[in-house]
């Protein structure tokens, strides 16, 4: 629940006449909207009597944090909702800032004569990912190699309790994407190939919702990118999925049709077209099919001004607005152009060419997951949540997850587990950088490399794992190594990209600087283990030979110490493919049941058996070819 402020002025100037399509609750004089005891559909109904349409219009934008010229912006064009976009945050980016933030705008937000509360929303996508001191879970590729939607659940969670303690109220998360080509710069958002999978991962939303909305720390969820934005021709970011509408139900709408009967209060829209036709003004999939036949009750946001991009030029039209808006889309990010956006969304209903129907339809969906949230009771920052950001109890779970996340490819002569007392040579970009190993939307929407927030590094966590930390010696480039060492352990892989920038259409391999650690790794004769840090299967084959060892970490987040606890035997790895693992980038796309013969099948992953400590033998697995790793 939301700390409970009800200001004055805000009770003055809800204290309207009635007309008759309104009442007054219990005869108190009280506004009928105002009494929680009443049913939300009926509060909604006197609610809506009393709106003009610029109060409807204004709660059907959403606009950047950063835009409103102050709060009081909010107040004058009756803006429902605020949010950050990636990297955009209070300074300084502490979570008692982002709560001093949200409080600004609501105390804006709740000026206004019927005293409606704005909704912040934010992409907490791998934990409260845009604050500093955040706990950072795994990416969802890494989730759902754990295989459990338990421990999905859990994160869920726990990402609730940290956004509640910096006043959020909604989270752009979790992406339901199948994603089908691995060179799509956002792999790493998808749980896997398969549609099964996704679906299984949607306990994420009754990790943030709770069981129901307005419980403790009770957070709306999103389930995006709606619909097929993970089959692109080419893995082409924004690009076109070209499919039969009867393989675009079987690969890309299970996961929504899970999300809408586990009760997700939002859906946001995909960039991307189907067979030419851009998402966001297709009346068919997001009326027709998400909210008559699927029976979805939440309201529908589009993705970061896209409603621009229905005509290709540059600016919004009336004609764009109008076909979202009838299309089905309920609430527009428009972050940096508000005011023209509300200016031909209001000669739009004036002219006719959007029915107040459908004006009134959009509010009360967004109204109703307000009253279901408890903001009009609760309308600021419950700060009891705000300790929670980033602490101990929460980082414990995301190095459990970790740990579960890592998937072992390849173990030749029982390389690993790692001695406890074995005198290791660590290398690699990613062995200490907490922003590699965090990967995009990290602290900024496209990440970067860097200590760029508080965790713990990879190299960190093996060195508490040995016995004597200072068998452990680091040199990024692999400079120094002999052959006096047990072992040699590389920790490459990608650096940090998010959407768009992480598009991949040409090479998928390991980069000059990587390529260049591991030969003198090679050189020097020690056994080489491999830890990859990616947000999708690299392009390694043809490497693979020099490795002893090869274990895909994904993007851990900020606990590297998970990886340490597989590396060095404290617990042996469980975790499984959740994408098909090529042989060469030119097999893209690759999936399960295609027939391409795969380095690595869906679903592969080795194990230690019982093995602790660096004894004992790992368990082979066949692969699609029969051969095994």
């Amino acid at each position: 629940m939301r700390v409970s402020i009800l200001l004055a002025t805000i009770v003055s100037g809800c204290a309207l006449a009635p007309s008759p399509a309104t009442a007054t609750a219990g005869g108190t004089g009280k506004p009928a909207y105002r009494d929680a005891s009443l049913p939300v559909a009926q509060r909604v109904e006197d609610l809506l009597a009393r709106m003009t349409v610029d109060d409807k219009i204004g709660q059907m934008t959403q606009v950047e944090r950063t835009e409103p010229a102050s709060p009081a912006d909010l107040a004058q064009y009756r803006i429902g909702s605020v949010l950050s976009g990636g990297g955009s945050a209070p300074t300084p980016n502490t979570a008692s800032s982002w709560a001093d933030m949200y409080d600004s705008f609501q105390s804006a937000a709740l000026s206004t004569p019927l005293g409606i509360p704005m909704i912040y929303g934010a992409d907490a996508v791998h934990g409260h990912n845009n604050v500093r001191g955040a706990t950072l879970f795994p990416h969802n590729i890494g989730l759902g190699a754990t295989r459990d939607p338990a421990l999905v659940r859990r994160i869920g969670r726990a990402t609730a309790e940290e956004v509640s303690g910096t006043g959020v109220d909604w989270d752009f998360a979790p992406c339901l994407c199948v994603a089908r080509n691995d060179r799509w710069g956002r792999t790493y958002e998808s749980f896997g190939e398969k549609p099964e999978l996704a679906t299984a991962m949607t306990t994420m939303i009754t990790g943030l919702q709770g069981q129901s909305l307005g419980g403790s720390a009770s957070v709306l969820a999103t389930a995006k990118h709606y619909v097929g934005d993970g089959g692109t021709t080419g893995g082409k970011d924004q690009g076109d999925t070209r499919l039969s509408e009867a393989r675009l139900r079987a690969l890309h709408l299970p996961p929504f049709k899970d999300a809408v009967a586990k009760g997700v209060g939002s859906v946001m829209v995909s960039y991307s077209s189907w067979n030419g036709a851009r998402m966001h003004g297709s009346h068919y999939l997001i009326t027709d099919v998400l909210k008559k036949e699927l029976g979805f009750k939440g309201f529908v946001v589009s993705d970061w001004a896209a409603i621009d991009q229905l005509d290709g030029q540059k600016d919004f039209t009336g004609a764009e607005i109008s076909t979202a808006i009838n299309a089905g889309i309920d609430m527009a990010m428009v972050p940096y152009e508000y005011p023209r956006f509300i200016g031909l969304l209001r000669e739009e209903v004036a002219a006719g060419r959007i029915p107040m129907s459908r004006i009134d339809d959009a509010n009360r969906r967004i109204l109703t997951k307000k009253f279901e949230l408890g903001l009009f009771e609760h309308p600021f920052t419950d700060r009891s949540w705000t300790s929670t950001v980033g602490s101990a109890a929460h980082r414990q779970l995301a190095r459990e997850a970790v740990r579960k996340s890592q998937v072992l490819l390849k173990n030749a002569s029982a390389a690993l587990p790692l001695r406890k007392s074995a005198k290791v040579f660590v290398a690699g970009k990613s062995a200490s950088d907490i922003g590699n190993q965090s990967g995009g939307w990290s602290i900024t929407w496209q990440g970067a490399g860097g200590a760029i927030t508080e965790g713990t590094t990879v190299l960190q966590g093996m060195r508490a794992a040995a016995s004597d930390p200072s068998r452990v010696v680091y040199d990024r480039y692999g400079v120094g190594i002999d052959g006096s060492y047990d072992a040699a352990v590389a920790v490459v892989g990608e650096r940090p990209y998010a959407e768009f920038e992480g598009d991949r259409q040409d090479g998928m391999g390991l980069d000059a600087e990587d390529l260049a650690t591991l030969a003198r790794l090679k050189a020097s004769g020690v056994p080489v283990v491999v830890v990859l840090v990616s947000g999708r299967p690299l392009d390694v084959s043809a490497r693979l030979s020099d490795w002893k060892a090869l274990l895909a970490a994904w993007l851990p987040g900020t606990e590297g110490g998970g990886v340490a606890d597989v590396l060095y035997g404290d617990y042996s790895p469980t975790g499984k493919l959740p994408v098909t693992w090529m042989r060469s980038a030119d097999q893209q796309p690759i999936n399960d049941g295609d027939g391409k013969p795969s380095l690595f099948p869906y679903g592969y992953g080795l194990s230690y058996g019982r093995a602790r400590g660096g004894v004992g033998t790992h368990v082979t697995a066949v692969a699609n070819d029969g051969g095994t790793r």
